[in-house]
């Protein structure tokens, strides 16, 4: 009897006609023009298992974890075909069959889940760092090496508070999302997310409870973790008005569909209330007021997948950047695709991802830039690597980070 898979979404792959359409907008069809590499091809194949017709092997599963999960695909198709939710829910599949993702990439996660696991791999990867033994590490194993190489200069762990009052009489109440690999690499995107909003004026609270946004787990089909960091999030940011803003765009794209990860009634209502921190500030009236100080530089701006593909917000981006007097904006070709980050793709298919992350860096370096610009924490990571392996390292900054140094002394 052949083995189907009813919770498997096979209406919605049923909606593909195979047009082709994505074809061109597939960064792994692009590079290997391989049928099963791209997005009609690989939606035959959940059909294919889905239906009983094909086996879940592991040259099957091999075709879907090449997937970058960019969903340059959804954003283009005719006939609408929600492929990020297919993709997921081939993972997932895959997962309860034993085709899961690297075992760095799920020690990883493991980390990452707990806050308190969190705060202690902070402390030590950066004592691990300042101590010498990520040499120790990368001689131990190649995936070790390669997580020590994407791994930026460290800073001891802080702590935050629960409140930063703005500066003058508020205008109202934000709230905060940390994320877990910003919080170990990028803790100075929150706090010029804190200084800019108070800017702005406005109190920006940050929930002491919340935890990983779930799209590690979400992505690599382990679902039931995926939905307790939902549920943990949704908890500790209550209900209300208070806008929740996210500075990574990978977050903002698993809070923006938390319906997806939970059935409580309140994930809705949240994710309608999310907003990413750039598209937030670009259209904050009350920011036109601050006077950004000049920045007479060239600045090379990279747009993540999931900002343009999901959040569709990436020309808030550029909207925000320009408020700043005397700063050159020039943004990278929209037909170069992905960088290759995508989440724990970077660990997982290293050789996909450096193939790609080294396309964007020849592309940033033409511009012969004074920073790179980007709102993904994966994305910051993978192109710093891919431009100091390029032999011209350059500083890889978030948006919120440029306006938060020209803010008036």
């Amino acid at each position: 009897m052949p083995v189907t898979f009813p919770d498997f979404p096979l209406p919605d792959a049923d909606r593909c006609v195979k047009c082709a359409l994505c074809l061109p907008h597939c960064p792994t069809w692009r590079e290997t023009r391989h049928e099963g590499e791209s997005p009609r091809g690989r939606i035959a194949l959940m059909q294919g298992f889905a239906s009983g017709a094909l086996d879940i092997t592991p040259r099957l599963a091999a075709h879907l974890d090449h997937c970058l999960g960019c969903r340059a695909c959804e954003a283009v198709c005719p006939a609408e075909v929600p492929y990020g939710k297919l993709i997921d829910a081939a993972h997932a599949v895959l997962e309860r069959h034993g085709q899961r993702d690297s075992w760095l990439a799920r020690v990883f996660a493991w980390w990452l889940r707990g806050v308190a696991r969190l705060r202690v791999l902070h402390g030590l990867l950066w004592l691990a760092q300042r101590s010498g033994a990520f040499g120790v590490a990368a001689r131990m194993s190649a995936p070790l090496a390669r997580l020590t190489r994407l791994m930026p200069a460290l800073t001891a762990p802080v702590s935050r508070r629960a409140l930063y009052p703005a500066a003058d009489a508020a205008r109202g109440d934000v709230s905060l999302f940390l994320g877990c690999i910003a919080r170990l690499t990028e803790p100075g995107v929150s706090d010029a997310a804190i200084a800019v909003l108070n800017a702005a004026g406005y109190n920006v609270h940050v929930p002491m409870g919340q935890a990983c946004c779930g799209a590690l787990d979400q992505h690599a089909g382990r679902n039931r973790e995926a939905a307790r960091l939902a549920a943990r999030n949704l908890a500790a940011f209550g209900t209300g008005s208070a806008p929740v803003l996210s500075s990574a765009s990978g977050c903002g794209a698993t809070l923006a569909e938390y319906a997806r990860l939970s059935d409580a009634g309140t994930a809705a209502d949240f994710s309608a209330r999310h907003h990413d921190l750039g598209a937030f500030l670009a259209t904050e009236a009350a920011l036109e007021r601050v006077r950004f100080r000049a920045w007479p530089a060239t600045v090379v701006l990279h747009e993540p997948c999931t900002l343009r593909n999901v959040l569709k917000t990436g020309q808030h981006t550029l909207t925000l950047l320009q408020r700043v007097p005397e700063l050159k904006i020039v943004t990278l070709p929209a037909n170069l695709g992905c960088c290759g980050a995508a989440g724990s793709y970077l660990l997982n298919q290293p050789d996909m991802a450096d193939r790609l992350g080294a396309r964007t860096a020849e592309a940033v370096l033409a511009a012969r830039p004074a920073a790179l610009i980007t709102s993904n924490v994966g994305c910051a990571m993978h192109l710093a690597a891919s431009l100091s392996r390029h032999g011209q390292p350059l500083p890889v900054v978030h948006p919120v980070q440029v306006l938060a140094r020209q803010l008036p002394l």
